[in-house]
């Protein structure tokens, strides 16, 4: 069953699912924004930029992407989100590029059997990336946790590349979330729903790197915070 699922064709007809879904809640949810103004300051001070948001969030990020984000001047030369390289980051990545978003793909290395599965190379390619003028936006909490506490990665990122990591928490309500590492959240068309960019961290590649990690955990964490009192305050609209 699992090869079954994990077959080109499933894949792709998931992909296809995840897409529509994903398109489905972005024009149905009530959406609410705060932060937008501060965040396009950044977008247009810096020629590339890192789009930070919790794992749990995955199915609602292209909302932000659509309403907001690909709508600001000065689009970037390339715009692409991190994805891991095991079969079940598949069919995200065939969703996001109907999007128009590339995947870069690659896991972190696996804590136990010091395997990296393809992260020093997705690692080098979101730097080209970012280099040139482009956008990448990275869960840093994934592909395995701890949920919500910010991983290296953005910060090593950031740091070489001399860009920009701006939190962006988005959440709706009501929503179910499942029983996974991340309780993963399953967002419900015609709900409500709060987007909110969070205090840009701007790295000195000199910084120390872990007063960096934590200051990316908290103002994402922040944002986390506003976003979910904004979709669970009654009579949002």
């Amino acid at each position: 069953m699992k090869a079954i699922l994990r077959s080109a064709i499933v894949t792709t007809l998931l992909g296809w699912i995840i897409w529509a879904y994903m398109a489905l809640c972005n024009r149905t949810i009530r959406w609410s924004v705060e932060g937008d103004e501060q965040a396009l300051q950044v977008w247009l001070g810096y020629p590339n930029i890192i789009v930070a948001a919790w794992h749990s969030t995955i199915l609602l990020l292209p909302s932000g992407w659509n309403r907001i984000i690909r709508k600001w001047p000065q689009q970037k030369t390339r715009s692409a989100m991190l994805i891991s390289l095991s079969k079940d980051g598949e069919p995200v990545a065939k969703a996001i590029k109907h999007l128009g978003l590339e995947a870069v793909r690659g896991s972190s290395t696996h804590k136990r059997k010091k395997r990296d599965k393809g992260g020093m190379k997705a690692l080098a390619e979101a730097l080209r990336i970012l280099k040139t003028g482009g956008g990448i936006c990275i869960t840093p909490d994934g592909p395995r946790g701890p949920a919500e506490v910010a991983q290296n990665g953005p910060i090593i990122m950031a740091q070489r590349a001399g860009a920009p990591i701006l939190p962006y928490a988005i959440v709706s309500a009501p929503r179910r979330r499942l029983n996974t590492w991340d309780a993963f959240r399953i967002p419900y068309p015609f709900s409500r729903g709060a987007l909110v960019f969070g205090e840009a961290v701007i790295p000195d590649k000199d910084e120390d790197r872990e007063t960096l990690r934590q200051r990316l955990e908290d103002n994402l964490n922040e944002a986390m915070k506003c976003a979910e009192a904004m979709a669970q305050k009654k009579g949002h609209s």
